[in-house]
């Protein structure tokens, strides 16, 4: 490396023909350490630390199977996060349902909303899907429980809109098996019954319907 730096500099030498095959060596050995103490002074001192500082290691924010790990590491890379109407329901869902399960827990819940967007059982819109009630009430219980809903910790409104642009975006869903439902181990409501256990994240056990085949 250091022979590179030179510039093409090169040492004009004779050597003896004498019976002495070690005076060649030398007379080489010195020639090259001439060139080497020439490329290290035409080298300014920035250059040579920055030649000599090997590179940080990259960090780890995937899991060996390629996906997504979804810890610490992973949420301090994304950009702080904004948006329209969609982005702020889903960040306000996972900042009032899901805020105390920790960045895999609220981004599990985040899977289960898109992937009801993507469903025609439910709404064609996140606000929509976050905002559905029916008969028997609201599927997100903050959103009729009767209290205004206002953002008291700005540490985990900011956790919850990374986690929800991240998700908008096209962060791979590969938590909970295509779960359209959850609850909490606190419940056991009927439905449950009927659809297939696909996750246990946190405090949320997560389902999805039944695969229908031509055969059911």
């Amino acid at each position: 490396m250091l022979l590179a730096l030179a510039g093409g500099v090169r040492a004009e030498m004779t050597v003896s023909q004498s019976n002495d095959p070690t005076a060649a060596v030398g007379m080489n050995l010195t020639a090259l350490l001439g060139q080497e103490k020439a490329a290290l002074g035409a080298v300014s001192g920035a250059r040579l630390d920055a030649i000599m500082t090997p590179p940080a290691p990259a960090a780890k924010t995937k899991t060996k199977g390629g996906g997504i790990a979804y810890d610490r590491v992973w949420l301090a890379s994304q950009p702080a996060a904004k948006g329209g109407a969609e982005f702020e329901c889903l960040a306000t869902a996972l900042y009032f349902e899901a805020r105390g399960e920790g960045i895999k827990g609220q981004a599990a819940v985040a899977e289960v909303i898109l992937n009801r967007v993507e469903s025609p059982s439910f709404p064609r819109t996140i606000c929509g899907v976050v905002n559905q009630s029916n008969g028997r009430g609201c599927q997100f219980s903050f959103t009729c429980d009767g209290y205004a809903d206002r953002i008291r910790e700005q540490g985990a409104w900011t956790v919850a809109g990374k986690i929800a642009r991240a998700m908008i975006d096209g962060a791979p869903r590969q938590l909970t098996g295509g779960a359209t439902y959850f609850h909490t181990p606190s419940v056991r409501p009927s439905w449950a019954r009927r659809f297939d256990l696909t996750a246990k994240i946190g405090r949320h056990i997560f389902y999805r319907a039944p695969i229908q085949t031509a055969m059911n």
